[in-house]
């Protein structure tokens, strides 16, 4: 049997952690809603079954807990993306494994890391543009072909996720993993590959200005992707805890931002004019080049307030809370989404892995039969000084 910890739709909690959560914010008490009042449940399933050539039973290694994960868990989530779901599923997308079954590239007991879109190659449909174009985190066929709909794995009811003791995925979505990079660094490269992905997906000019608005995993990934990827100029990183302060100059920040001070320092920094209306928060005219919104839309008030007029606004998490447009119509701002990855992403993010300064980045691994203090634990993940924290299934076992 397969213990998996699984995901029912409650409208009842959906609504009742929509509410709660916007009232109690984060701390602890949103912790402790998210671990007990989330709609999971653990249960034991039948072994899943492969279905059909090139596709593997994975035994998961590490499966670490994501913040859209903690958005589903809390109510925060769109309701847009029900439409490419399928229920009851499974979640957990950050994902090393031990493959349980032989493929002609991939052979038995090969550890991996997980890419987890459903695009047209595991679905066995005729390719889509996108996918077409190695950009399969666009497909547009995610809810047809012979699996359920789902935006990727750990949404969808007929892969099963990481929180398990075993999932499905097709051999297109797994990517080997060097001997010398260990279970810790190596459940990092999904979310290194989204950070790799995001800032490609726009123009950064030699030289550019740029914020990072946020310093959890997703900020301090894409401030790393940025120093490695880019030629950006000077990189400032918005950081609400001390940790994670020091953790932004080792990924090559140039400077740490609290949030209260951000406008202020940033107008010293790249000139302009402070201004302040009646009601709100203040905001520059000036201000850097491109901002990236790393903190699933509740810093993107701040992104748009402080990027220069024709400037761009990266969300690079999914985002979850309203905001005030203005700016991006006053100011003329590009605002661009990254969702997933693509290309070669995969393929840089294994060198991140290897190279970067990431010892330390997995400090709480919990057994699936501990999940309420695991979701609450990733819940306050930055009150309590941590970057990730991961579910290790084979404890249970």
């Amino acid at each position: 049997m397969n213990l998996n910890l699984e995901y029912h739709r409650s409208p009842i909690r959906y609504v009742a952690s929509r509410t709660a959560t916007g009232t109690i914010a984060t701390g602890r008490a949103a912790g402790w809603w998210a671990a007990n009042m989330s709609p999971v449940r653990l249960v034991n399933r039948p072994d899943p079954r492969p279905p059909g050539p090139g596709w593997t039973r994975v035994k998961p290694l590490l499966s670490g807990i994501c913040g859209s994960d903690l958005g589903l868990l809390t109510g925060r989530n769109s309701p847009y993306l029900s439409a490419v779901i399928s229920l009851p599923f499974t979640p957990g997308h950050e994902v090393v494994g031990e493959t349980l079954d032989e493929l002609p590239d991939l052979p038995k007991g090969s550890r991996v890391v997980l890419d987890p879109v459903l695009g047209c190659v595991p679905r066995a449909v005729k390719l889509c543009p996108a996918c077409a174009d190695d950009q399969h985190s666009r497909c547009d066929h995610i809810t047809s072909g012979m699996v359920s709909a789902a935006l990727q794995t750990g949404f969808c009811a007929d892969t099963g996720g990481g929180w398990s003791r075993m999932f499905l995925a097709h051999g297109s979505q797994l990517h080997r993993v060097p001997d010398e990079i260990d279970d810790e660094r190596a459940v990092l490269v999904e979310p290194l590959a989204c950070a790799v992905h995001s800032v490609r997906r726009v123009p950064i000019p030699d030289g550019a200005s740029v914020l990072v608005v946020g310093a959890g995993t997703v900020g301090l990934f894409t401030t790393l992707a940025l120093r490695e990827y880019t030629k950006a100029g000077p990189i400032y990183v918005i950081a609400r805890y001390g940790h994670q302060r020091e953790r932004a100059r080792e990924m090559g920040a140039t400077e740490v931002l609290s949030s209260d001070r951000a406008a202020r320092a940033l107008r010293r920094a790249t000139g302009g004019f402070l201004a302040r209306p009646e009601q709100g928060a203040e905001f520059l005219l000036g201000g850097t080049d491109i901002a990236f919104d790393c903190t699933s839309g509740s810093g993107l008030d701040t992104a748009l307030r402080v990027v220069r007029a024709g400037g761009t606004v990266l969300l690079s998490g999914m985002p979850n809370s309203s905001v005030d447009l203005t700016p991006a119509w006053f100011r003329e701002l590009s605002i661009v989404g990254a969702y997933a990855s693509g290309g070669n992403d995969f393929q840089d993010a294994m060198a991140l892995a290897k190279s970067a300064p990431l010892t330390g980045y997995v400090d709480a691994v919990y057994p699936l039969s501990r999940w309420r203090d695991a979701i609450g634990h990733a819940s306050s993940s930055g009150r309590l000084g941590s970057i990730k924290v991961a579910f290790d299934p084979t404890k249970d076992q």
